[in-house]
C-alpha cells in the first residue's frame, strides 16, 4: 500500500499545473477549516473553494469501481466508509460557506479546470456583500 500516494498524485499535479498556467494560485493540500481533520488537495482560501481529486476505486466512482475479489468484505466497507466521509465533508463545508469541488482522477484535465474555474467564478460574485 505504501506505493499508494496519497498527495501529489498524476491527476492532482496535471489539474495543478492547468490551473497554475490560468494564473490561479493556491494552496495545497491544507485543511480548509481548522475543526475538520480532512485537507483538500487545493485550497482557494480568498474564494472558499476545496478541491478534491478524488481516485475512482478509494471513492467509488459510480463509472470505475470494481470490488475486488480479494477481501471483497474489507474493501466494500472501507470504500462505503470513504464515500460517506466524502459527503459528510461536503456537507460541513457548505455549511461554513464554502464550495466543495469533486473531481475524478479520470476527468479531462479541461473538464476539472472548468470546475473549478466556475465555482471560483460563482464564489466572487456571492462573496462581494460581505
Amino acid at each position: 500500500m505504501r506505493a499508494n500516494r496519497s498527495r501529489d498524485t498524476g491527476p492532482e499535479m496535471a489539474l495543478r499545473r492547468a490551473l497554475h498556467a490560468q494564473g490561479l494560485r493556491y494552496r495545497l493540500n491544507a485543511r480548509p477549516l481548522p475543526q475538520i481533520r480532512r485537507t483538500a488537495d487545493i485550497v482557494f482560501r480568498s474564494k472558499r473553494v476545496a478541491v478534491f481529486v478524488d481516485g475512482c476505486f478509494w471513492h467509488g466512482c459510480p463509472e470505475h469501481y470494481r470490488a475486488p475479489k480479494a477481501n471483497a468484505q474489507y474493501w466494500s466497507a472501507k470504500v462505503n466508509r470513504n464515500v460517506a466521509r466524502d459527503i459528510q465533508v461536503d456537507e460541513i463545508l457548505r455549511d461554513a460557506g464554502w464550495v466543495s469541488v469533486r473531481v475524478w482522477e479520470h476527468e479531462a484535465i479541461p473538464s476539472a479546470v472548468q470546475k473549478v474555474t466556475d465555482a471560483l467564478t460563482d464564489c466572487s460574485g456571492s462573496q462581494e456583500g460581505r
